[in-house]
């Protein structure tokens, strides 16, 4: 079971990745899923459906559009580029990017579904008290959310963790810079011989989504009992 160091280069690898992706969407992901259950404005349910695109869409497409609008050459990609000497495609960037548009939806639900849990009659109540708005969302809504931010922000990790197709279109399988997990478990099943080693890799796989499941459950038992939430 003791992993060589091109395999434990795509563990490391993938952590860096998922960790990277969860983090950047995070506050993305609290704001759209506050503005998706609190707010009414005209196009909602369009808004709505482009967030959630990601979950019913190939993840071939979504790699591909990534890499047209972000790609060296995209419509997006070449000004980032020019300007700052960087490009998301075929780099580890590019696959924290891939993974963070595939896992945002899963996110973006389960702190959406918190949201709406909150009774909104404590934020009326703590306003009428003088609380001001920024100060009743995060003293009150946003430790109420906890257990559902806790459980979106698992729920990203582990995507990331798992996902494949987006990030190989989007920046190939370049060994030590975008060979994560998944890509490496792919070329070690496309190579003879190599069944052994893919098969201690599903099991590092299988091991990090169950940490990150009784980290999640732990995690939320503690934010409840934190804040008293039953």
């Amino acid at each position: 079971m003791i992993l060589s160091d091109p395999e434990w280069q795509a563990v490391a690898l993938s952590l860096k990745v998922s960790c990277v992706a969860v983090l950047c969407s995070l506050p993305f992901g609290i704001i759209v899923a506050w503005v998706l259950a609190r707010c009414r404005f005209p196009g909602k349910t369009l808004v709505d459906s482009l967030v959630h695109l990601p979950l019913v869409l190939p993840p071939v497409v979504v790699g591909y559009l990534l890499l047209l609008t972000l790609g060296r050459r995209g419509v997006i990609g070449s000004w980032i580029y020019d300007w700052f000497g960087f490009t998301f495609a075929f780099s580890w960037r590019g696959a924290a990017l891939a993974a963070a548009v595939m896992a945002f939806p899963l996110m973006v639900r389960a702190i959406r579904l918190a949201l709406e849990a909150v009774d909104t009659r404590l934020e009326q109540a703590a306003r009428t008290l003088g609380a001001g708005r920024w100060r009743v969302f995060f003293t009150i809504t946003l430790p109420l959310t906890l257990p559902g931010i806790i459980a979106g922000t698992v729920l990203a990790f582990a995507r990331s963790l798992g996902e494949f197709g987006a990030t190989i279109t989007f920046v190939s399988n370049i060994p030590g810079e975008t060979r994560t997990i998944p890509s490496a478990m792919f070329t070690l099943i496309e190579t003879p011989g190599a069944e052994g080693t893919a098969a201690r890799l599903c099991g590092v796989a299988i091991a990090l989504a169950l940490l990150s499941l009784v980290a999640s459950e732990l995690l939320a038992r503690w934010g409840r009992k934190r804040w008293g939430i039953a």
